[in-house]
């Protein structure tokens, strides 16, 4: 007989080291519970999670270097992309429109372009794993709606180079648009050109439930001038609030409760104390890696991929712990907020134990 959902506990973190989300931050699990029957999609009738949102939304514009931004917390990187797409497609001047996206793009790239009747065109990334930005500019012509930069991608956490996109997209007459749906709560403290602040980016992808600590969902879609949203906004006669930009109708107010709580919780002190925590150990791991002969692609963010023995893979796999490969078959280790230096300690011995099993 299986057991009650009351009955079944979640599943631990101990070992999951391929997820980019991560534990809750008790404030936001709090908050998340305060307003769990509550209906952003409908601001209007409730107005106290409409508060939180713009809180958030304020909170995320200052992350990504923006005075005064234009969004709202979406059900994830997923539907902020998406609406992205939909907002250049919507305002493009071409009968015909695509958008231009490196191949390190997250795939929710291809489903927007599916969903929305776009052609996607997706160009090589360099020897490190980032946008070429000349093999942008051969792709990108006229009908040009959109240009995609990843700023951590999701198999290298590589950061593509922004301003050289954002020149590229404006000098083609088209938008811009920086997909940092997990690095961008790292990327205020690592140095690099990412957000609206460094170049001239259009819209913006930020998830606060992933290194944010927010519960799931709540991503993040942010746009520098208002007619991005005024491009996706429908009428809603049956609502309290007249018109609605939003993919989703009803959405939800634990997560942007959850959002605005994180973010007022750890925005900025506690999130660079976590960058700084997770990058000395990610650096540590790749030391500890490389030194026991396995082939590993230098960490630019908290995000090792490392070239394991396809039995090695499978053996660890085996015991529980939670690995993803990338495209081409490394194993991607995130280190995210659950993730301390005991757990790659056990995750170190498992491989060492178990590599001689396997006859590595």
């Amino acid at each position: 007989m299986q057991p009650s959902v009351g009955e079944r506990r979640s599943q631990s973190f101990d070992r999951v080291l391929s997820s980019m989300c991560t534990e809750p931050h008790p404030a936001a699990r709090a908050a998340a519970e305060a307003f769990l029957a509550s209906n952003p999609g409908d601001p209007a009738t409730y107005d106290a999670v409409a508060e939180l949102e713009a809180e958030a939304v304020d909170l995320l514009g200052e992350l990504a270097g923006l005075a005064e931004p234009h969004g709202y917390v979406t059900s994830g990187g997923t539907e902020a992309n998406v609406q992205a797409v939909h907002a250049a497609r919507n305002l493009a001047e071409s009968d015909d429109p695509n958008v231009v996206a490196p191949e390190s793009a997250h795939f929710s790239f291809t489903k927007a372009a599916e969903l929305l009747g776009v052609e996607l065109r997706t160009v090589p990334t360099d020897g490190d794993h980032r946008a070429d930005v000349d093999a942008v500019a051969a792709a990108v012509d006229a009908d040009t709606a959109l240009v995609v930069g990843v700023a951590g991608s999701t198999e290298y956490g590589r950061v593509d180079p922004i301003p050289a996109l954002a020149d590229l997209a404006s000098d083609a007459g088209s938008r811009l648009h920086v997909d940092a749906a997990w690095g961008g709560f790292h990327l205020p403290f690592s140095g690099h050109d990412w957000g609206f602040d460094d170049a001239a980016v259009d819209s913006l992808t930020v998830d606060p439930h992933k290194v944010g600590r927010a519960v799931v969902p709540a991503g993040g879609l942010l746009a520098r001038d208002a007619r991005t949203l005024d491009a996706l906004a429908v009428e809603t006669p049956y609502l309290e609030t007249p018109t609605q930009a939003s993919l989703t109708g009803t959405r939800s107010g634990a997560g942007v409760a959850a959002a605005a709580a994180a973010l007022e919780e750890l925005w900025p002190d506690g999130y660079r104390a976590e960058y700084e925590r997770a990058i000395d150990l990610t650096e540590w791991l790749a030391v500890e890696l490389g030194g026991r002969g396995y082939p590993v692609v230098g960490p630019e963010l908290p995000l090792v991929a490392v070239d394991l023995p396809d039995a090695l893979f499978e053996a660890v796999r085996g015991e529980g712990w939670k690995l993803a490969g990338t495209g081409t078959g490394e194993a991607r280790i995130v280190v995210m907020p659950h993730v301390d230096r005991g757990t790659l300690e056990s995750f170190l011995d498992a491989l060492d134990r178990l590599a001689g099993t396997v006859g590595v």
